[in-house]
């Protein structure tokens, strides 16, 4: 099974000894106490373990000392991370990377959710769009970009992908989702399949969305254009490669 694996940044480098930084983080904790089973088994995630880079605690701290710390951040029995893998990704261009995750609950459904630091240097959550409603109902991120060009980074979704396949753009700012487009007839997710397709490339004139017409006969590129987002097709879509394809600006 593909989901669950964990996420590492490859930058860490370029970052000041001091800062606290997360590193990596990992669904673990398998569990079956929400059996909807459209990433193609019935098998979810109870726990997301982050591992945080931050200066040796200790009497006198010497901050060129530096240590990894892990935190588990469980979920209550009612609700798992419905989800392939965490997403390590700077949302808001301070002190490296946020996760951002799928978290399901047994009667709402699923939400987006960020986790980020606090001052102490410990993960939590930070900002969570609100549930869909429903039982089993799902949602499909896309990616993250500042697709309007406002110095911003926005936080791209498809609510249900296989019912209302509704793409969402919600603008991230101090820590809260503030949606501005609602994109209908998109998809990005087949019922069984343990992956998302498409997703955020830039070939050359700024960041767009690669996703799929609602029978997939269509890859579809989505990219603001004079104040709104405007939809072109790509090619046909002849399966997962030509997918691939498009994301690498074949």
């Amino acid at each position: 099974m593909l989901r669950g694996i964990a996420a590492v940044l490859v930058w860490l480098a370029a970052m000041p000894l001091s800062a606290q930084v997360i590193t990596s983080a990992e669904y673990s904790e398998p569990t079956q106490r929400y059996p909807h089973g459209v990433l193609g088994d019935d098998v979810e995630w109870g726990n997301l373990s982050v591992t945080v880079r931050r200066p040796k605690q200790g009497d006198a701290q010497d901050e060129t000392q530096l240590e990894d710390v892990r935190f588990d951040l469980r979920l209550p029995e009612i609700k798992v991370f419905e989800d392939i893998a965490p997403r390590l990704i700077d949302v808001d261009g301070i002190d490296g990377p946020e996760v951002i995750v799928v978290e399901s609950d047994q009667n709402l459904g699923a939400r987006l959710a960020v986790y980020g630091l606090n001052a102490q240097g410990v993960p939590e959550l930070r900002s969570y769009t609100g549930h869909i409603g429903t039982r089993f109902r799902w949602l499909a991120p896309i990616g993250v970009a500042d697709f309007d060009a406002d110095g911003v980074k926005d936080i791209a979704m498809v609510v249900t992908p296989h019912l209302g396949k509704t793409a969402y753009v919600m603008r991230y700012q101090e820590g809260m989702m503030t949606p501005y487009a609602e994109l209908r007839g998109l998809t990005n997710h087949r019922i069984g399949e343990d992956f998302i397709s498409g997703g955020v490339r830039d070939c050359g004139k700024g960041p767009a969305m690669v996703l799929l017409s609602p029978n997939w006969s269509e890859i579809i590129e989505v990219r603001w254009q004079k104040e709104r987002f405007d939809r072109r097709v790509l090619g046909r879509n002849k399966g997962h490669e030509s997918i691939q394809t498009a994301m690498q600006c074949g």
